[in-house]
């Protein structure tokens, strides 16, 4: 710049150095042949890029509030939904199974708390594998997951070992076919204690700890045939499986609740419990049965069924005023606490045969023809009959159990010997269009409706299908079949004035929250009249009476018991034989039934043993009348039930 020249020149020259500066650059960036370098550094190249950047972000900018309107608008009902089910969760609450009490609150069933070990065998080496590779074990990582193999193998030979008796063993072979199974699921270990499950789990994540509740036995065998057991009725459900735990299962159960609730990495969030439905736990049942009488009965049940070589034996207890069942007892109850294949493997058995058997009862049920030859007045106790040794009904010709001309039978002798024809003559009397009407009111074919399951209604047939051989058999106990139960129900209803009450096992049923469940009334029925009970029950005291001579001594003095008065009646039916279809003259169901005491009843008595060798005691002979005599004095002891205020009388069976 020159010395002295103007501000205005000087900016002139400046501007023109520039542009010669702009100028000779823009031509270096336009040499020819390389025009695809040269740039548009004009101010409308500026202007169309940035038109270009604009109109992309725009373009992104609308897609993006689209995209946004689409997910809130037109998918966020969905979303939000899909969402929050994802985080939602049902939680059930198990309501407890109720208890099962006898007379005196004494439990029979109750339930316990526990857990069960389960695993997804078809999903394990998927699962084994992917936490092994995202958490491998190391020295530095001992908690760390081994290989599937080595993972499956530790928990086979560990796992037993970690239960440390809590449960039944648990054997590898048995884990190893389990765990390496196609199954999607499988219990490898119930009846676990929850905090020994709860090491398993944490431990080995693939496995899972469910609860469970354990039902309770304390009595193992005890009353088993009455109460039943819970258990597996089929796969992942269980429940009743016999006996009252299933007849009564509905009530038992209770019903399971549930509450929703949004849940964070396993806990729940905050104020977002809803749909609370509390668990309802199951009612109690209180029977009539009394522990103490069950464990008696059943061992003597058990021990004559070893002693007389039967195939089986039961007895049955009733109250004489009310008809509740005191005791029910089969030999070989199955205990529910136990191993039960090894059980059944060993003869034991689920079934109680007191309700479920039906057989015929042979003479015990001739006390239903005394009564009905009593109430209608066909004959009295001393009236002397002259008993032949065989009578011809319609045909058929019966014969009694010994061979004799004709004797001098009092009607009480009739019953106390145990006179075929004697009784058949009496039931002549009656006729038989009567004599059905008896057997109706005594509830010969009629199931008691006892509350359990499986009860036969046994088998008596209608008077319109009668043959003529039909009234030489009924009357005698042959050609009908009842229950044990049954059997020892007619004699209650002599023993009660002659008022049968339909027997009944269980005494109340009480809600969780303490409401009691009125239980229906027995249905009671007017067998025959109180002055024709007590003139059979005196009557039959003679079955149980002694004499050196054996005139007048009855079928079983031995079932007598000292310082009281009893009355029964024992029986002996023909079984029918398998092969000939026939009546055997060889195989028999022996029965008894008794009245304790019998000046002023309070337990009656029913025993059946199914083709004994021996009699109940093991002595000769085939009788249940030793049972009876062992059970009655227990009764009668236990219950300090005073003696007899006199000694019976002595009866007349047979006129000199």
């Amino acid at each position: 710049m020159k010395a002295g020249a103007s501000r205005q020149d000087q900016r002139w020259e400046t501007e023109t150095v520039d542009q010669d500066r702009n100028d000779r650059r823009g031509q270096r960036r336009s040499v020819p042949g390389n025009s695809w370098r040269t740039l548009d550094t004009s101010a409308a190249g500026f202007h169309s890029r940035g038109t270009v950047v604009v109109v992309a972000v725009v373009v992104i900018v609308v897609v993006l509030i689209a995209r946004l309107m689409q997910i809130q608008l037109v998918k966020g009902d969905s979303l939000s939904a899909s969402a929050a089910e994802q985080r939602t969760s049902q939680v059930n609450l198990l309501a407890s199974r109720g208890q099962i009490l006898d007379r005196d609150g004494r439990e029979l069933a109750y339930t316990m708390k526990a857990s069960m070990i389960v695993a997804h065998p078809a999903s394990l080496p998927t699962y084994m594998a992917d936490r092994y590779r995202l958490d491998p074990r190391t020295e530095d990582n001992p908690d760390g997951a081994l290989p599937p193999d080595e993972q499956l193998e530790e928990i086979i030979t560990e796992l037993p070992a970690m239960l440390d008796g809590d449960t039944e063993a648990v054997k590898e072979d048995d884990l190893r076919e389990a765990l390496t199974s196609e199954d999607t699921y499988r219990r490898l270990v119930t009846n676990v204690d929850p905090d020994i499950a709860e090491k398993i789990t944490q431990r080995w994540p693939e496995l899972v700890a469910e609860p469970q509740d354990i039902r309770q036995y304390p009595n193992g065998a005890v009353g088993a045939n009455i109460i039943g057991k819970y258990g597996w009725v089929a796969d992942g459900v269980e429940g009743g499986q016999y006996g009252l735990e299933l007849s009564a299962d509905a009530g038992l159960q209770g019903k399971d609740g549930s509450y929703t609730a949004d849940f964070s990495n396993g806990v729940i969030i905050p104020g977002t419990v809803r749909d609370q439905h509390p668990a309802v736990d199951g009612n109690t049942y209180e029977l009539t049965i009394d522990t103490d009488a069950q464990t008696f009965v059943q061992q003597q049940v058990q021990q004559a069924k070893e002693k007389s070589g039967a195939e089986s034996a039961s007895a049955v207890v009733l109250d004489a005023k009310t008809g509740e069942v005191i005791a029910m007892a089969t030999s070989d109850t199955i205990n529910p606490m136990g191993d039960l294949q090894q059980q059944v493997d060993q003869g034991k058995e689920f079934t109680n045969r007191a309700v479920e058997s039906a057989f015929e009862p042979g003479s015990v049920a001739k006390v239903m023809t005394a009564a009905a030859a009593i109430e209608e007045g066909k004959t009295t106790p001393d009236e002397v009959l002259q008993v032949p040794g065989s009578i011809d009904l319609a045909g058929v010709t019966v014969k009694d159990a010994w061979d004799h001309g004709v004797v001098s039978y009092t009607t009480t002798g009739v019953f106390g010997k145990s006179s075929n024809v004697g009784t058949l003559m009496l039931a002549q009397r009656v006729g038989e269009e009567k004599f059905s009407e008896y057997l109706d009111r005594f509830g010969i074919g009629q199931a008691t409706n006892l509350g359990l399951p499986a009860e036969t209604a046994g088998y008596v047939p209608d008077l319109a299908q009668w043959s003529g051989g039909t009234f030489a058999n009924l009357p005698i106990g042959q050609g009908m079949s009842m229950s044990l139960l049954q059997m020892t129900s007619i004699y209650q209803a002599l023993a009660n004035d002659g008022v049968r009450i339909t027997p009944s096992l269980i005494r109340s049923e009480t809600t969780a929250d303490g409401t009691e469940i009125p239980q229906a009334e027995p249905e009671k029925t007017t067998v025959v009249s109180p002055a024709t009970a007590r003139t059979v029950v005196d009557m039959f005291r003679a079955i149980n009476q002694d004499d050196p001579t054996g005139v007048q001594e009855g079928t079983a003095p031995g079932a007598g018991i000292e310082g009281y008065q009893t009355s029964g009646k024992t029986g002996t039916a023909q079984q029918i034989d398998p092969e000939t279809k026939a009546y055997s003259n060889s195989n028999y169901w022996i029965t008894y039934a008794g009245i304790a005491p019998a000046d002023d009843p309070r337990f009656v008595v029913g025993i059946m043993l199914d083709n004994p060798q021996r009699s109940s005691d093991g002595s000769g002979g085939q009788s249940a009348a030793p049972l009876f005599h062992d059970i009655g004095s227990w009764l009668l002891d236990h219950y300090n039930v005073p003696l007899s205020a006199t000694e019976a009388p002595r009866l007349i069976l047979e006129a000199q």
